[in-house]
């Protein structure tokens, strides 16, 4: 009703002249009085929702010097600013609205006019402003800030404990009495309520999580509350999450547990879980257990993610000592509430455990077993290993020894005695260390399980070995020696155990004159010189006898040679011959395998000559021609060294009395001289020691000349010729005895182009 009346009374308000005085253009006399130069308005009203097919006056204009061609112009929002078309005015000063507007969304226009004569165009009035304000009607509801409203709250009692605050806006103007003003209302469970002025939703009574862990209820939010019959509203959703608390206690979901364990269970192994039940959640379930009369075989502790008890075995399980246990536990816990018992569960239980049989493997009396024997032992026993069945059964015991290498010992399958085979060494072998296998043989003869043990038999030293040198027998001094002097220093080693209490003694079989032997009482022994002076390769002979202390002592003898030698400044300048020829394995290895390369690959080389069927001479020359030697001179003048090489054609030929005939296709002129014999005739083999003999005692000559052995051909073997590209020679009239006066560098080849004066024109 009062709505309606408000209504009416803005629409009134829209026809009353702002000023109370309306001017009209039309039948109005000019009155001779003082007007005020001012517009008469600065306000306007108009109600917001209004529509119309026609536009709505909201006011009129007036002015002091309004006349008949005055013209009023607007300006500002809802003109030519923001949204236009909204005012207009006409030439009487009404202003008009021409569209629906909303307070909420602008709630004062800003406009300016001015006034104008229409036909000159001068201002009237200098711009005046003026606002037109949009008038509210309740036509908004009220909004919730969210459409959902969900909250965490812990469960527990409560008296008057605030949950959470809803608030709701409503956008209608708040000037007006009942438009923008808020009530809230709860449609809730039994203990919530709101406070209708401000929206706190508040609980009397106590939340139990256990019960009802969620509550979910509307809240309504409307304006106008004085009046119950208008006004709008709007609801939203609350949704109330209950936290836990510890406020319940942990109880047994049985009052006796029983579990079967074997006993081959391994310790440290979870056996059995004692169930609990809480209603709390699992971080707020916090049992502890106290069990009794564990004897030390269980532990009880507690599952952290389930929170249950875990039995957990802490000592090995012996069906045939014990086959069952059993014992009393209570479970507790410290809640927030101690009174709170729903009477769900059990706080104390009895646990039973029974021990299962099973067929273990035979078990030893040691884990392992050790022994000692002398050695040079080859039969005879050593020891026993035991093994029993611990089951009821009580099977009998096969032993074996595991390891197929061990040959030298056996053992007895039935009774586990071990025994010798084979004759013991221990400088062969000092430990033996094996394995002993034990099986049970079932009732039915069958093999069933096994078991392992370790056996370590140490071989006792036997002094069965003598003492030997160390190091070479083939020793060297200096001629220069000194009295007193140590030639060497002599230590041994002994196949036999070593201790600290071990003591070689050294001395001479017989006595020499030049050398005395000393010990040094730490094992080792020096030869130590009589007298100084040697004479060079001069060797003396020591017969050295070792013996040790052993039981029984052991003693070996060996033969010294020493060797005198020349030394400068105490280097000595010879070494034993023993240690020049001494050769490694390695080294004879690749030499052997050097030699039987090169004799592979000579082998081939014939095999592929034989195959192509390609003569020795391949080079073009004669058998008698490889053999020449190459000489190479680095200079041209004359005087150069001679070279004592021979042609191997010369040397091969023998001496004729007669000239041999020219062969009848030579044509050409003569490029050389007719090499003549030598004026001496002698065996040939007496020339060549004559050369040989000149070259060795030549102070000239190169000392890296060898000596070349050539086969005698016979008395009618062709000389081959001197020439390197195989010319020939020819007689000729020049005479080469100025050779001989060349000097004795020249003797060679004065001799092979000297003329014999008992055969002329004498040709090889």
């Amino acid at each position: 009703m009062g709505a309606c009346i408000w209504v009416v009374f803005c629409i009134m308000v829209h026809f009353i002249p702002i000023n109370g005085l309306v001017v009209k253009s039309s039948n109005i006399q000019s009155v001779l009085h003082r007007h005020k130069r001012e517009f008469k308005w600065n306000m306007m009203y108009v109600t917001e929702n209004m529509s119309s097919v026609s536009p709505i006056s909201i006011g009129k204009l007036s002015s002091s010097k309004f006349n008949r061609t005055a013209l009023f112009i607007l300006r500002g929002e809802g003109v030519d600013q923001g949204e236009k078309g909204i005012f207009t005015v006409n030439k009487l000063g009404d202003v008009f609205v021409h569209k629906t507007l909303d307070r909420e969304k602008k709630a004062i226009y800003n406009l300016n006019v001015l006034a104008m004569d229409e036909m000159t165009r001068n201002l009237l009035e200098p711009e005046t402003s003026f606002q037109v304000k949009v008038m509210d009607i309740n036509d908004n509801e009220p909004k919730f800030d969210q459409n959902e409203y969900n909250v965490s709250f812990f469960e527990g009692p409560y008296t008057e404990a605030k949950v959470l605050t809803v608030h709701a806006a409503d956008p209608d103007d708040p000037t007006i009495f009942g438009h923008a003003e808020v009530e809230y209302k709860i449609f809730a469970p039994k203990g919530f309520y709101i406070v209708e002025t401000t929206g706190d939703i508040k609980f009397l009574g106590t939340l139990d999580r256990e019960t009802n862990q969620t509550y979910k209820f509307i809240v309504q939010a409307k304006d106008m509350p004085k009046h119950s019959n208008t006004g709008f509203t709007s609801t939203a959703t609350v949704i109330i999450n209950l936290k836990d608390i510890n406020d319940n206690k942990a109880k047994f979901t049985q009052s006796t547990y029983t579990f079967n364990v074997s006993e081959s269970t391994a310790p440290g192994v979870n056996i059995g879980a004692l169930l609990i039940t809480d209603k709390d959640e699992p971080q707020n379930t916090n049992p502890q257990f106290n069990p009794t009369n564990l004897a030390g075989v269980f532990e009880i502790v507690e599952d952290e993610d389930l929170k249950n008890g875990k039995i957990i075995l802490r000592k090995e399980l012996d069906y045939e000592t014990r086959s069952s246990y059993s014992f009393q536990i209570e479970v507790t816990e410290t809640i927030v509430f101690p009174d709170k018992d729903d009477g769900v569960g059990f706080s104390k239980a009895t646990v039973f455990i029974n021990i299962l049989d099973e067929d273990e493997p035979p078990v030893f009396s040691l884990k392992e077993y050790h022994f000692a024997i002398m050695e040079n032992v080859d039969k005879g026993n050593i020891g026993k290993v035991n093994a029993i069945d611990p089951d009821t059964a009580k099977n009998q015991i096969r032993y074996s020894i595991k390891e197929d290498s061990v040959d030298s010992l056996g053992i007895d399958s039935n009774k586990g005695i071990i025994s010798i085979r084979k004759l013991l060494d221990r400088e062969t072998k000092a430990w033996h260390n094996f394995t002993i296998k034990a099986t049970e043989i079932n009732k039915d003869g069958t093999q069933g399980k096994e078991s392992f043990a370790s056996v370590h038999l140490k071989i006792l030293d036997e002094n069965d070995n003598p003492p030997e040198l160390n190091g070479t027998t083939h020793l060297v001094v200096c001629e220069d020696s000194q009295p007193e002097t140590v030639v060497a220093t002599l230590s041994v080693t002994d196949k036999d155990e070593m201790t600290l209490d071990t003591r070689f003694t050294f001395h001479l079989k017989e006595e020499n004159s030049n050398f005395t032997l000393v010990s040094n009482l730490d094992n080792t022994a020096n030869i130590i010189a009589k007298y100084g002076g040697f004479r060079v390769n001069e060797d003396d002979i020591l017969t050295l006898i070792i013996s040790d202390n052993g039981n029984p002592p052991k003693s070996s003898t060996t033969t010294l040679t020493i060797h005198v030698c020349p030394c400068i400044d105490g280097d000595r300048m010879c070494e034993v011959a023993s240690a020049q020829m001494g050769v490694s394995v390695q080294a004879l290895l690749a030499i052997l395998f050097c030699l039987l390369t090169i004799l592979i690959i000579t082998l081939l080389f014939l095999l592929r000559r034989k195959l192509k069927k390609e003569p020795l001479g391949s080079l073009g020359k004669g058998v008698g021609e490889i053999h020449e030697q190459l000489v190479s001179y680095d200079e041209e003048g004359g005087g150069e060294m001679d070279t004592n090489g021979y042609d191997v054609s010369v040397l091969s030929s023998a001496w004729q009395t007669g000239i041999r005939p020219r062969p009848e296709s030579q044509t050409g002129p003569c490029l050389y001289a007719t090499v003549q014999k030598p004026a001496i005739k002698q065996n040939m083999a007496i020339m060549i020691e004559v050369k040989k003999d000149e070259a060795d005692h030549d102070k000239d000559g190169i000392p890296y000349d060898t000596l070349h052995i050539y086969g005698y051909e016979g008395q009618d073997s062709l000389a081959g010729s001197l020439s390197s590209i195989n010319s020939s020679s020819c007689d000729s009239d020049l005479d080469y005895d100025f050779i001989n006066e060349w000097g004795p560098r020249f003797k060679t080849l004065a001799e092979l182009y000297g003329v014999d004066e008992h055969d002329d024109a004498s040709m090889y």
